[in-house]
């Protein structure tokens, strides 16, 4: 059991103190270097936020020194040293300040202003942050403790990410859009918070020695100030997780609803738009039409999956293509691309109501014919001249390739004593 317990023994491996004090005291300060690469990685990150790629913030949070005041801050409080905490607060509150003005200038001046993916990430924090953030603290603090060093910064520069968030606030002042600058910065505040108490923690753990000791009154008053902080922080970030947590479940129920009561003979369902904020649900359907009396019958069955509260809408889908069909109408200058849309929603609707099983024949050209993303059925025309009926039919396919005999004889089966009349496009 002893040996055991050797493995997780830390002080073995601690490096020299005065080492450890000498590099956060470094890292604290930004001037000359420091703080041009800090300049420069805020704009590498918004670069990054701006184009939507992963990749490019990663590499700006690997090269940001931001993160020497925070450990700082959370050093000096656990060693009691006040002249530390008062330099690494300084050039903190400084460098936050050079991040802000940078990322705000450089999104004004951006041609680009739309929210991705990316941007939308650092604007709805919640407790699973706070525990990323603490430890990521815990690891790198460690690190830089230890003689054993690795490569472990790198990897807490990646999962604490300061850098994203800064920049998400400074695209929120440049456009004019709070919710993403309080939510931003909310999510900045959590790692900065977390990642000093992680520091603070790991340097009483491994004992460094006190620089000066404190009044008993000012370590209590400091003490009491550190818990205020981190409960201040912790307790929005509960709630937010809290409701992550419900909206998440509130999505699976929805999906297992329509898995289970939400399937209409002679139905299908063409889209689903499931909105756990406002506890509602949208399925649009097409087909040959779903009755009050089943509509009534399967808006019962919601409580049976804890949806009782929910809201559902359910729409059909010859109406939702008829809302689109006249909205391109309403357009009065169709370029050649609205034309194309404007012939796949006339097709769509006549797919609706013919009595070809459109599930089945899309299921089987998808098998038979990979490069055929979508089978559109048209109405029959009879032909006087060879007394057939001229079946019209229009293929979607995802690139160029060519279909030959196969395919026509294919639909020829699906369609006998039909004229098959075959139009080919690739999909928008």
């Amino acid at each position: 059991m002893e040996n055991i317990l050797n493995n997780f023994r830390l002080l073995k491996e601690k490096e020299d103190v005065r080492t450890v004090s000498e590099n956060i005291e470094q890292s604290v300060v930004f001037k000359g270097t420091n703080l041009w690469i800090l300049i420069f990685a805020i704009f590498i990150a918004s670069l990054g936020l701006n184009v939507n790629s992963t990749a490019v913030i990663i590499g700006a949070m690997l090269i940001s020194p931001l993160m020497g005041p925070i450990i700082g801050i959370g050093f000096s409080l656990a060693v009691e040293d006040l002249k530390l905490f008062n330099l690494a607060g300084r050039n903190f509150l400084f460098a936050v300040a050079v991040s802000l003005i940078t990322s705000t200038v450089y999104f004004f001046l951006s041609p680009i202003h739309d929210a991705h993916s990316e941007i939308l990430a650092r604007t709805t924090p919640n407790i699973y942050d706070v525990l990323i953030a603490f430890f990521g603290g815990l690891a790198g603090v460690l690190a830089q403790s230890s003689k054993l060093k690795g490569n472990v910064i790198i990897g807490v520069a990646i999962a604490t990410a300061l850098m994203p968030p800064l920049c998400t606030a400074g695209y929120g002042i440049a456009t004019w859009q709070w919710k993403f600058f309080f939510g931003a910065i909310y999510l900045f505040t959590i790692n900065c918070v977390f990642i000093a108490v992680a520091a603070f923690l790991i340097v009483r753990v491994l004992r460094f020695p006190v620089k000066e000791e404190l009044d008993h009154r000012v370590k209590k008053r400091v003490h009491g100030t550190i818990i205020f902080i981190t409960l201040l922080t912790l307790i929005p970030s509960i709630y937010f997780g809290y409701k992550l947590i419900d909206e998440d479940r509130f999505v699976k129920r929805v999906n297992q609803f329509i898995d289970v009561a939400g399937r209409f003979e002679n139905n299908y369902l063409l889209k689903r738009d499931i909105r756990p904020a406002e506890k509602k649900v949208i399925l649009t359907y097409g087909g040959r039409g779903i009755d009050d009396s089943t509509l009534i019958a399967t808006k019962a069955k919601l409580e049976f999956f804890g949806l009782a509260n929910a809201q559902l809408e359910i729409q059909q889908g010859f109406a939702f293509l008829q809302e689109q069909l006249s909205q391109l109408r309403e357009d009065d200058a169709k370029s050649f691309v609205d034309q194309k849309q404007f012939n796949m929603l006339l097709m769509k609707m006549d797919s609706l109501q013919t009595k070809t099983n459109i599930n089945d024949l899309n299921t089987e050209a998808k098998v038979l014919f990979p490069s055929v993303e979508q089978v559109l059925v048209g109405p029959k025309k009879f032909d006087s001249t060879t007394q057939r009926n001229i079946q019209t039919i229009l293929l979607v396919q995802n690139d160029a390739a060519v279909l030959g005999g196969q395919l026509r004889s294919w639909l020829q089966l699906r369609f006998p004593g039909d004229s098959i009349s075959l139009f080919v496009q690739k999909d928008l």
